[in-house]
């Protein structure tokens, strides 16, 4: 078993299997190169993967460590290498996983910024309605905050998948896995307002037809757009935070959380495989809590 073709078949176990995106593809695989890459800097060079134990994995991250990677890729490095050896495990060509027992670096959880509701008003309310495209990014940002989607969702959300008669749209997510996301009466507005007065005048190209959002010559808006877009607005309206598309994402999360949803309920409309990446929306809920009786409370 070589390193090669063994990294080139966890990669299609990845896509097949796993349903992994191909961004992730190859972040696990290029976790994987690394190791690879330390293996044959060994004075005894490792030629077959198997026979990686737990100890070289450890002086491996010592290694990395030395070169100055910080902390959170060196977790997420840990993580590729622990998914290759469970694949190997799987496939019987070994026994233990040698990454199984190694520790990662203790990560300092950063809370992500998010926008206040005065914010999001103030950030939609310098939008230039007089404009086709105006009317357009008012009801992006609807979608956007309203439903709290990642920038990939958004550009690529279609009309077939929209059901605005019963208040749902359909996601596809992080490994093309598919969710139903409430839509609220504001986005539902201006979205129909958009198709139908703005959209439906677009020269749209072949090819292009379903697709919900469109620029003006016809084909999807990029992720990169939608940066710019939010980057003028948050200038236009003298919001001096650094935010992104995904910072809406956070504040939709943020404010579902301050209002008291479901925490199940909010991991499910964002689409995360895990409870624990949700609850980082709960430490932003008691900061939230602290500041009001900071605020308000007479012997705070």
């Amino acid at each position: 078993m070589k390193w090669n073709t063994t990294i080139n078949s966890f990669k299609l176990y990845l896509r097949l299997e796993q349903s992994l995106s191909k961004n992730s593809i190859e972040a696990y695989s290029m976790d994987v190169e690394k190791l690879f890459q330390y293996s044959q800097s060994l004075k005894s060079p490792i030629n077959n993967p198997a026979n990686i134990e737990s100890q070289h994995i450890q002086d491996f991250f010592k290694w990395i460590n030395e070169l100055g990677m910080s902390q959170h890729s060196q977790a997420r490095i840990l993580s590729g290498i622990r998914s290759f050896y469970t694949y190997l495990a799987i496939e019987g060509e070994i026994t233990q996983n040698p990454a199984e027992l190694i520790e990662g670096p203790r990560l300092i959880q950063k809370l992500p910024e998010f926008l206040s509701v005065q914010e999001i008003e103030q950030l939609i309310s310098a939008l230039d309605l007089s404009k086709p495209e105006g009317m357009r990014n008012k009801a992006l940002l609807e979608v956007l905050y309203g439903c709290g989607l990642r920038v990939s969702e958004l550009i690529n959300l279609k009309l077939s998948n929209l059901s605005l008669e019963i208040e749902y749209i359909k996601v596809v997510g992080k490994g093309n896995k598919e969710r139903l996301v409430p839509i609220g009466s504001s986005a539902i507005k201006y979205l129909k307002h958009y198709i139908e007065e703005v959209r439906v005048h677009a020269p749209i190209k072949p090819g292009n037809d379903d697709f919900v959002f469109i620029n003006r010559l016809g084909t999807p808006l990029s992720r990169v757009m939608i940066f710019m877009i939010i980057k003028d607005l948050a200038e236009k309206s003298g919001i001096n935070k650094n935010i992104s598309p995904h910072t809406f994402r956070h504040s939709f999360a943020t404010h579902l959380v301050e209002g008291g949803a479901d925490l199940r309920a909010v991991q499910e409309m964002l689409g995360h495989e895990s409870i624990t990446t949700t609850e980082i929306y709960t430490h932003l809920d008691r900061d939230y809590l602290r500041s009001v009786i900071n605020a308000f409370h007479p012997r705070a």
